[in-house]
């Protein structure tokens, strides 16, 4: 009997552990999709609207919303792509991964500022970095991305090399005309040797002419998505869905959606390929691109609504598969002479720490998710990656999980929690941002918390603030009102968190150009001048010393480049590509007062910076190196020799 019963109530406990309750984690590993948009604004869908309500239309993300919740303080971690893209799949704050802005790895010099430079930053993640898809792995997933990376273009830094079984990068629908052709000539057509083809099946807006909806041009990123999904379901998978729209080109090869937009607007179907210069949310070329997101977003959600989940028998793909849908930046408001689209009440856009820049929309949706729940606390695409952890039940090395910058969210998705608290169980209190670039008035720093958001503006040294709500109601959304001097406590509590974050992450800051600035003639004198400056190919190594002077040096580092390493093939011809520069920490010897810099093998070009006291950059000679002997295979053995 003792034994029957001992039976019975292991087979109950079995059947109470199989039943899921409102909250429970599944047992079975979920699926896992980042569907990340390029340039949408947070007033560029249907979920946000404030004020005047956007004019795209967005059903499938409203949708998706009623299924989701809506964190209606969602940020990205930076104002342009690259960083924030670094930064949800490393899980690390930009400052931490080096990539603060797009195209790094490049030599600093005056760009857009004449006075200033915008400090040295890194290209894009390093093997060192443990992405979401390479953690995911480890723990039974199929990884897969599709769409745009931005992420690195060193063969050690491409998505195939980051954790992602299937990858596939084409721009699909988003590639632009080329000369001579425009966006006026380059439509879609249903020929069936057209790359593009209009498809058969309609879909949304519905008009007069198109009561049943229209068609949508082949797009290679959905189709592939697609692929993924449907190869994929047999095991728990990760999709990484990274689109290129809706950022420029500015166009659609779909004539029939911007021909409603046009309608839509109230406008003429141009008839000349020239830029839009109407003030507002009146481009029907950008319009029609949101559309087309959104369309694709409605096929990935379509095809999980309709798809049986083999590992869980009963149900579809949606019911087992988290969505996190979200955008790496707000839009760009112009592009060239070209209104883009406007992202007020926010203030500016793109390429800016301010509201427009930073704050997108974000959905997750999933497995004992409420649906239709809004969130207003303050989250940040930081915390996509260790969230996914707790969903899927994943482990990964201490070293890494450690070193994550955001934080586990799953209790506001699973638990109706209304606090996000971080490792150490504190409650949140604060979001930063660092962005040293582009022209001196954008080179900022940035923290927001509760109702306030104050600046630390680089180059002019001081600090604003603004106070975007009152008690949890709008106030100063637009950020008109600086109140730095009417609130000095809150300017010196936010300032001291700020400023902490800023030397805890060694956040790198503009340089001044000594050619250019003026104003500080004492301290321009004082600029470290080089005395010698020589390499020593035996011992591979650079040494730098300088003259004596009154400004001391405060920071220095290698930049170091493996150029011509290998030819890459695009459009049918052969191109060598040039490695960007990558960081190297240096030595520095007293007695001496010499600076070197040991170069690793296979280095081609390589110099010094400094930094002195006065935030003046100098820079050394960058020697040129030798390219490495090449190596071919020795065909009796197989094995590399090098070339004599």
């Amino acid at each position: 009997m003792k034994t029957i019963h001992s039976f019975l109530i292991g087979i109950l406990a079995v059947s109470l552990f199989s039943i899921p309750v409102q909250g429970q984690k599944n047992s079975i590993q979920p699926n896992v999709i980042i569907f990340y948009a390029d340039d949408l604004g947070w007033q560029d869908t249907e979920i946000n609207n404030l004020d005047e309500p956007s004019p795209w239309e967005t059903p499938n993300i409203s949708k998706l919303a009623k299924d989701a919740i809506n964190f209606t303080n969602g940020y990205s971690p930076a104002p342009t792509c690259a960083p924030s893209r670094c930064a949800v799949l490393s899980g690390l704050h930009p400052t931490k991964t080096g990539v603060t802005h797009v195209a790094g790895g490049q030599m600093p010099n005056a760009e857009q500022s004449q006075n200033y430079i915008s400090p040295f930053f890194e290209g894009g993640l390093f093997p060192k970095h443990f992405t979401i898809a390479e953690a995911l792995k480890m723990n039974g997933y199929t990884t897969g991305h599709i769409g745009k990376w931005h992420a690195g273009h060193d063969d050690s830094q491409k998505s195939k090399n980051q954790g992602f079984d299937f990858v596939h990068e084409s721009r699909g629908a988003h590639q632009g005309p080329k000369k001579p052709d425009n966006r006026l000539n380059t439509f879609a057509t249903k020929a069936k040797n057209d790359p593009y083809r209009l498809s058969d099946e309609k879909y949304p807006p519905f008009t007069k002419e198109s009561p049943e909806g229209i068609s949508y041009p082949y797009d290679e990123i959905t189709e592939n998505a697609l692929k993924f999904i449907d190869e994929s379901k047999k095991e728990p998978f990760f999709l990484y869905l990274a689109h290129w729209m809706v950022h420029s080109p500015i166009h659609t090869k779909n004539r029939e959606l911007l021909q409603y937009y046009c309608d839509k607007l109230g406008i003429d179907f141009p008839t000349k390929d020239v830029p839009v210069t109407t003030e507002g949310q009146t481009n029907p070329y950008f319009g029609s691109m949101v559309t087309t997101l959104d369309w694709s977003l409605g096929r990935v959600v379509d095809l999980l609504k309709k798809t049986d989940d083999p590992r869980n028998p009963g149900k579809k793909l949606y019911e087992t598969t988290y969505i996190f849908f979200s955008s790496d930046n707000g839009a760009v408001e112009h592009v060239g002479k070209e209104i883009v689209t406007d992202n007020f009440p926010l203030d500016e856009g793109k390429k800016y720490a301010q509201e427009g820049g930073i704050r997108v929309p974000m959905l997750i949706s999933g497995p004992n998710i409420p649906k239709g729940k809004v969130y207003d606390g303050l989250v940040n695409q930081l915390d996509f990656y260790p969230t996914i952890l707790d969903l899927t039940n994943s482990k990964i090395p201490t070293k890494y999980s450690s070193d994550l910058d955001g934080s586990d969210i799953s209790g506001v998705l699973l638990n109706n929690e209304t606090v996000i608290k971080n490792n150490n169980g504190e409650p949140r209190e604060d979001l930063w941002w660092h962005f040293p670039h582009n022209r001196e008035f954008q080179m900022q720093s940035a923290i927001r918390a509760g109702d306030y958001k104050l600046y630390k503006n680089h180059v002019k040294g001081n600090y604003e603030l603004y106070r975007l709500y009152k008690n949890g109601e709008r106030a100063d959304l637009e950020e008109k009102f600086d109140i730095a001097e009417q609130s000095p406590e809150v300017v010196k509590d936010l300032s001291t968190r700020l400023e902490k974050y800023l030397k805890d992450y060694d956040a790198k800051f503009p340089y001044k150009n000594p050619s250019k600035i003026k104003g500080e003639p004492e301290n321009v004198a004082a600029i470290p001048k080089i005395k010698t400056d020589s390499f020593d190919p035996s011992s591979r190594k650079i040494t730098v010393t300088l003259e004596k002077g009154n400004s001391k040096v405060i920071e220095f580092y290698g930049l170091i480049s493996y150029k011509d390493l290998h030819a890459v093939s695009k459009n049918g011809k052969q191109r060598k590509v040039h490695e960007p520069f990558t960081k190297l920490e240096g030595e520095f010897n007293k007695k001496t007062s010499e600076y070197t810099l040991t170069l690793p093998v296979g280095v081609t070009e390589a110099g010094i910076i400094f930094i002195d006291e006065n935030r003046f950059m100098v820079k050394s000679k960058f020697h040129a190196l030798k390219a490495p002997k090449k190596v071919k295979k020795n065909r009796k053995n197989k094995t590399l020799t090098n070339e004599k």
